[in-house]
């Protein structure tokens, strides 16, 4: 069985207004966590064990502003989750501004909240991470060039914290989604969402997955009995990359 008592503990979530975020927000909060939710948007849920932050991981001094006034050494759980697409673009037609900005956002964010965090973890010999990458961070395809290098850079760092902290009681995994029906993607599902059908077409199972799939996953690798799972980035795609 897989055990889903979060009493007492603080699950963080980057990205929590919205997609997967929000969705990992609702089901911490309903098993009975501590969540405390960040995202550039107004939180659309209320609940008296929620704690929600207002900022853009666009702007990397707004966050570190936000960093130094916050005790990030109590947390938990920390489900970095938070990310943008950059439609697809090749690096030709792409700038690097606009590269700049889509990696502070998808990996340097990530690493800005990870040393505080991790610290706090080390020193308390417990902690669960878990990185949000992409079947971008595996193959070519599932973004532009700007998203694949940032989720490969994503899925590197997970992968050496996990292989530097595991003697530490650190427990450090990522989460690569395909095609999932969130906000990220409503343009795919626009007009009469000829892109979207084209998606589910090639998807081996032939359908979007839901955010609440990814959230579901979520919750066993941050249980007791994934904790022989380390380093390891779980797939859950549709069987895209085994084509």
């Amino acid at each position: 069985m897989i055990s889903q008592n979060y009493q007492n503990q603080i699950v963080f979530i980057t990205g929590g207004a919205s997609g997967i975020g929000l969705a990992q927000v609702k089901t911490y909060l309903a098993l009975g966590a501590k969540v405390w939710a960040l995202d550039r948007q107004e939180m659309p849920i209320q609940d008296v064990n929620l704690h929600s932050f207002q900022v853009d991981l666009g702007i990397p001094n707004a966050l570190q502003e936000w960093i130094a006034q916050t005790d990030l050494s109590q947390i938990d759980i920390f489900l970095s989750t938070a990310g943008v697409l950059d439609a697809y673009v090749p690096a030709l037609l792409t700038d690097y501004p606009a590269i700049q900005h889509l990696m502070a956002i998808n990996v340097d964010s990530a690493v800005q909240l990870t040393l505080p965090i991790l610290a706090g973890m080390v020193q308390r010999k417990q902690g669960t991470i878990v990185y949000m990458t992409s079947i971008a961070g595996q193959v070519a395809g599932g973004g532009g060039a700007a998203y694949t290098m940032s989720k490969h850079a994503l899925v590197g760092w997970m992968k050496q914290l996990a292989l530097d902290y595991a003697d530490q009681n650190i427990h450090i995994n990522g989460i690569a989604p395909g095609a999932i029906q969130t906000p990220m993607n409503a343009a795919d599902f626009q007009d009469d969402g000829q892109i979207a059908k084209e998606v589910a077409a090639q998807t081996p199972v032939h359908r979007w997955a839901q955010a609440q799939e990814v959230a579901d996953l979520t919750l066993y690798l941050t249980s007791p009995e994934a904790r022989y799972v380390q380093g390891q980035v779980l797939t859950i795609d549709g069987g895209w990359t085994i084509k």
